[in-house]
């Protein structure tokens, strides 16, 4: 869907009152004794506090006041419909096992988009302050630092990439043994950063990020915020990674297609 500038303007706005709504509810319980999580995952372990809801709640009704008519899909309260073409996607708090732990690489999800994608996202860390923006031609991260531009590392060897995930296991066992033997060429990989590692890569910080068993609203806004710094977001195999499943971000077009050569000749499709 083609948006006009206005529009664009006005979009951009909005996400911005979406991450500065929920950026008190996520304050209020992070790194206070008393919080407590719920499982939502009876066969495993999959957290769930107050602060998720109450921030996707905010945010809901900065929605309702401002735009009404777009459809939403969060991860606290599902979808609600819309008649304008236009979806946001909410992820209150990626990375609540982070949350809990006290650690600071979580952060609040924010796209807007289509059918074909989101083409405005916004990672937001609270606690740190640092929000990365990335779509309608803002490329962009403010923070303790200031106000500077994003953009991916430029290509270099897979042998000397830093590459991130969430979780050393990744997924099934057999997307961990293609992680595994993507990271085993590299120089460096790290674990556990969450929504953190896309906006690290979107700063240039590190090369690839590759994660499986992903819900939309965990990776739309990490596909616009990489995607206005100049990477490429695509699952396993080349095709579009908006709906979740399998994600790999790449800094640049040469380091995406070393890595997906692996993972491809390890996974099935």
């Amino acid at each position: 869907m083609a948006i006009d500038p206005a529009n664009q303007t006005a979009l951009i706005a909005v996400a911005h009152a979406l991450a500065d709504a929920a950026r008190a509810p996520t304050l209020a319980h992070f790194r206070q004794s008393d919080l407590v999580s719920d499982n939502k995952d009876a066969g495993g372990f999959d957290p769930v506090t107050v602060a998720d809801r109450n921030a996707e709640k905010a945010m809901r009704d900065v929605l309702a006041q401002m735009r009404p008519d777009d459809a939403i899909l969060g991860e606290e309260f599902g979808a609600t419909p819309g008649t304008t073409g236009l979806t946001w996607v909410l992820d209150p708090i990626d990375g609540t096992r982070g949350y809990i732990s006290g650690t600071p690489t979580w952060g609040v999800l924010i796209a807007v988009g289509d059918a074909d994608g989101p083409q405005l996202g916004i990672i937001d860390q609270p606690f740190i302050g640092e929000r990365f923006v990335g779509g309608f031609g803002v490329a962009e991260v403010a923070g303790p630092m200031g106000m500077t531009d994003l953009r991916c590392r430029p290509a270099r060897a897979l042998a000397d990439a830093t590459v991130l995930t969430t979780f050393p296991e990744v997924g099934t066992t057999e997307e961990g043994r293609a992680f595994h033997a993507v990271a085993g060429q590299a120089r460096l990989t790290r674990y556990g950063m969450d929504c953190y590692g896309y906006a690290l890569l979107a700063a240039g910080q590190v090369d690839l990020v590759i994660e499986a068993g992903l819900n939309a609203y965990d990776i739309q806004a990490p596909i616009a915020v990489v995607a206005a710094a100049g990477g490429i977001v695509t699952d396993w195999h080349g095709g579009p990674a908006h709906h979740g499943g399998r994600a790999l971000a790449a800094a640049n077009a040469a380091i995406h297609a070393e890595a997906m050569a692996i993972l491809s000749a390890q996974c099935d499709a």
